[in-house]
Protein backbone atom coordinates (compact mmCIF):
# COMPACT_ATOMS: atom_id res chain seq x y z
CA UNK A 1 0.00 0.00 0.00
CA UNK A 2 0.91 3.24 -0.90
CA UNK A 3 1.68 6.41 1.84
CA UNK A 4 -1.58 8.09 0.09
CA UNK A 5 -3.73 5.29 0.74
CA UNK A 6 -2.52 4.69 4.01
CA UNK A 7 -3.41 8.51 5.01
CA UNK A 8 -6.69 8.32 3.21
CA UNK A 9 -8.17 5.29 5.05
CA UNK A 10 -6.19 7.16 8.32
CA UNK A 11 -8.69 10.55 7.59
CA UNK A 12 -11.61 8.11 6.61
CA UNK A 13 -11.25 6.79 10.12
CA UNK A 14 -10.63 9.99 12.04
CA UNK A 15 -14.12 10.97 9.56
CA UNK A 16 -16.30 8.68 10.75
CA UNK A 17 -14.97 8.41 14.19
CA UNK A 18 -15.98 12.09 14.20
CA UNK A 19 -19.28 11.51 12.61
CA UNK A 20 -19.61 8.75 15.00
CA UNK A 21 -18.63 11.37 18.04
CA UNK A 22 -21.19 13.83 16.72
CA UNK A 23 -24.25 12.04 16.28
CA UNK A 24 -23.89 10.22 19.66
CA UNK A 25 -23.40 13.87 21.54
CA UNK A 26 -26.75 14.89 19.51
CA UNK A 27 -28.60 11.85 21.13
CA UNK A 28 -27.24 12.41 24.17
CA UNK A 29 -28.34 15.95 24.14
CA UNK A 30 -32.07 14.55 22.71
CA UNK A 31 -32.70 11.79 25.69
CA UNK A 32 -31.24 14.99 28.05
CA UNK A 33 -33.98 17.16 26.51
CA UNK A 34 -36.66 15.08 26.71
CA UNK A 35 -35.78 13.45 30.29
CA UNK A 36 -36.05 17.38 30.84
CA UNK A 37 -39.32 17.91 30.17
CA UNK A 38 -40.71 14.57 31.58
CA UNK A 39 -39.04 15.88 34.86
CA UNK A 40 -40.80 19.02 34.54
CA UNK A 41 -44.38 17.10 33.31
CA UNK A 42 -43.86 15.42 36.84
CA UNK A 43 -42.84 18.53 39.05
CA UNK A 44 -46.30 20.31 37.33
CA UNK A 45 -48.36 17.38 37.85
CA UNK A 46 -46.67 17.42 41.75
CA UNK A 47 -47.58 20.88 41.85
CA UNK A 48 -51.03 20.34 41.03
CA UNK A 49 -51.63 17.22 43.01
CA UNK A 50 -49.79 19.34 46.25
CA UNK A 51 -52.66 22.27 45.32
CA UNK A 52 -55.65 19.78 45.53
CA UNK A 53 -54.44 17.90 48.71
CA UNK A 54 -54.22 21.16 50.33
CA UNK A 55 -57.85 22.28 49.52
CA UNK A 56 -59.20 18.94 50.68
CA UNK A 57 -57.05 19.61 53.92
CA UNK A 58 -58.53 22.97 54.18
CA UNK A 59 -61.95 21.87 53.18
CA UNK A 60 -61.35 18.91 55.64
CA UNK A 61 -60.57 21.31 58.48
CA UNK A 62 -63.91 23.66 57.51
CA UNK A 63 -66.02 20.25 57.54
CA UNK A 64 -64.31 19.55 61.31
CA UNK A 65 -65.15 23.01 62.51
CA UNK A 66 -68.36 22.67 61.10
CA UNK A 67 -69.19 19.25 62.79
CA UNK A 68 -67.60 20.56 66.56
CA UNK A 69 -69.80 23.59 66.14
CA UNK A 70 -72.83 21.14 65.40
CA UNK A 71 -72.22 19.12 68.10
CA UNK A 72 -71.41 21.92 70.49
CA UNK A 73 -75.25 23.13 69.43
CA UNK A 74 -76.74 19.74 69.93
CA UNK A 75 -75.17 19.44 73.64
CA UNK A 76 -76.47 23.16 74.32
CA UNK A 77 -80.09 22.00 73.11
CA UNK A 78 -79.50 18.52 75.13
CA UNK A 79 -78.47 20.39 77.90
CA UNK A 80 -81.73 23.10 77.74
CA UNK A 81 -84.11 19.92 77.29
CA UNK A 82 -83.04 18.25 80.21
CA UNK A 83 -83.34 21.75 82.23
CA UNK A 84 -87.20 21.81 81.09
CA UNK A 85 -88.45 18.32 80.88
CA UNK A 86 -90.43 18.04 83.91
CA UNK A 87 -89.76 14.33 84.22
CA UNK A 88 -85.93 14.59 84.63
CA UNK A 89 -84.94 14.73 88.12
CA UNK A 90 -82.44 17.28 89.37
Amino acid sequence: MSTTVIILIVVAVIVVLAAAAFVARRQRARQLDQKRVEAREHREQADTRGRKAEQARLAAEEQTDRAHKEQTAAEEHRQQAEEIDPDVEE
